[in-house]
């Protein structure tokens, strides 16, 4: 099986959009992990994506705009609110690359009522807030309905300069075309495509953070290897299609 290589642009181009939203504000922190340690994370039929033998966690807060169903503008207020997710990095038998979502956390609760039946993602409702000063930008999260005591978030980031030439971790890391969901019972493949991300280096201030332990992840030993923000990008959703064996029959 050949896996399809690292690219800067879809290798799948979205044919029918069945969605659309706009990913903006976001910043991009990864860990190393050894790919042992979580594939048993993944939906069946995928194992993890290494590069160099090793494999990354991420925690990616930012903007959601204007998600919207089909090829047609978003919703301006419904589908806009602040999104932090945690990811790991995947791969299939037909060799395309992916992230799985170990866990969304939104502050709109329609979208993750649609997220959770809809797509089966594992959203949750929490309360979020993004506050930008100059060249620092900060995000917090806290999950709603745990008497204050839920997993929480906190990140602040200070912007640098643009990256001319994103280095083969940056790629691999960031230019991602799809994701792999469980769904009933079969592992799907949710394509998409934008255009190349627009990155920039950031430093990390301060991070305080219970979400990847929250979604089963080992605690960070150390600072993240890469941080990395971008204002963001235009999404298209195509339409999901199985991998070729149910996820009962698993990896």
């Amino acid at each position: 099986m050949q896996i399809e290589p690292v690219t800067l642009s879809t290798p799948r181009p979205v044919r029918r959009p069945t969605l659309v939203q706009g990913w903006h504000e976001l910043t991009f922190l990864h860990w190393p992990v050894e790919p042992d340690r979580v594939a048993g994370l993944l939906p069946a039929g995928t194992r993890p994506d290494t590069l160099d033998g090793v494999t990354y966690v991420g925690l990616v807060p930012f903007r959601m705009r204007g998600v919207g169903l089909g090829p047609g503008l978003g919703l301006p207020y419904l589908g806009t609110f602040c999104e932090t997710n945690v990811r790991l990095y995947s791969v299939d038998d037909q060799g395309r690359r992916a992230v799985v979502f170990r866990s969304l956390d939104a502050a709109r609760l329609l979208p993750v009522l649609i997220g959770r039946l809809g797509v089966r993602l594992p959203y949750t409702w929490s309360a979020m807030r993004l506050r930008r000063e100059r060249d620092v930008i900060t995000y917090s999260c806290r999950r709603r309905g745990s008497r204050g005591n839920g997993p929480a978030s906190r990140t602040a980031v200070r912007i640098g300069h643009p990256i001319a030439e994103p280095t083969p971790l940056e790629r691999f890391l960031t230019a991602r075309w799809g994701l792999h969901v469980s769904w009933h019972g079969r592992t799907m493949h949710l394509p998409n495509e934008h255009d190349p991300w627009p990155l920039f280096r950031a430093e990390l201030l301060d991070l305080d953070d219970g979400l990847l332990t929250a979604a089963g992840l080992p605690q960070p030993t150390g600072p993240p290897v890469s941080v990395l923000y971008s204002p963001g990008v235009a999404v298209r959703f195509g339409s999901p299609s199985p991998l070729s064996a149910p996820a009962a029959r698993g990896r």
